[in-house]
């Protein structure tokens, strides 16, 4: 059976290379983000592997938007029965002091995005009674860190809300799983690198290698092995996994 994914947050980085996976796999996938260039390329180099992709812009925060994309990707490709909610933002402040259009818009792209993206798929899945869910979560969705508290907050919004979802879609054959990342060697955490440098002392080369210290592996993770997870949750055969938060972090958690 053709199965017909959603990728958000798919203009680059983990998204991106998910969606390229997908797509030599024969799914049909279909790309978003706010950015039509970016998921305009990445579509582009699905069909040039020899996939089917379809580039959808959508802001993921807006209700609306996701209604009309939700709709676009089914007059294209038809019922969503893979989503992954993959957009996300990160951040950091001091708690003491800390800014409130900060917080808003991390907990509005990390957290409220999934929910208001899943909540426009999942009927779809029901329908068709399959579907899998995968949500790019963090290893901040199981521990804390200092002037984290917005990220923090938002990735275990989204642990909390797998974990529920999984619950009350078992009967649905539809399952729904977490992937939590450490650091994953993307423009994400060049952003990291660069807040770092700015609010320290720290040399480019310095902050990367500070963030490559805190795995036991001594390094970022890449996007392929995100990706890796991904491909294994969406199969047939893992249809016994649900409600799950895969951790790909070199160990980082466990020291």
């Amino acid at each position: 059976m053709k199965r017909v994914a959603w990728v958000t947050g798919a203009g680059k980085g983990i998204g991106a290379v998910i969606a390229r996976e997908f797509g030599k796999r024969g799914i049909q996938v279909a790309v978003s983000a706010r950015t039509e260039k970016d998921i305009e390329n990445i579509a582009q180099e699905i069909r040039a592997e020899g996939g089917e992709a379809f580039a959808v812009t959508c802001d993921v925060t807006q209700p609306d938007a996701v209604a009309n994309a939700v709709a676009q990707i089914q007059a294209k490709f038809g019922a969503i029965t893979i989503l992954v909610n993959n957009a996300g933002v990160g951040g950091s402040h001091k708690f003491l002091g800390h800014d409130d259009a900060l917080w808003h818009k991390i907990i509005a792209t990390n957290l409220d995005s999934v929910y208001y993206v899943t909540k426009a798929v999942a009927p779809l899945m029901v329908a068709e009674n399959w579907g899998r869910i995968v949500n790019i979560a963090s290893i901040s969705s199981k521990v804390g860190s200092k002037y984290t508290a917005a990220y923090t907050a938002s990735k275990h919004g989204v642990l909390g809300l797998t974990r529920a979802l999984a619950v009350e879609f078992i009967s649905n054959n539809i399952t729904v799983n977490a992937i939590c990342p450490a650091y994953v060697d993307t423009s994400m955490t060049d952003g990291t690198i660069a807040n770092m440098t700015q609010r320290t002392k720290m040399s480019e080369a310095d902050a990367r290698a500070y963030l490559e210290k805190l795995s036991p592996q001594n390094r970022l993770i890449i996007p392929e092995e995100v990706a890796h997870v991904a491909l294994m949750l969406i199969d047939e055969n893992a249809r016994g996994i649900t409600g799950q938060a895969i951790n790909v972090d070199g160990g980082m958690v466990m020291f």
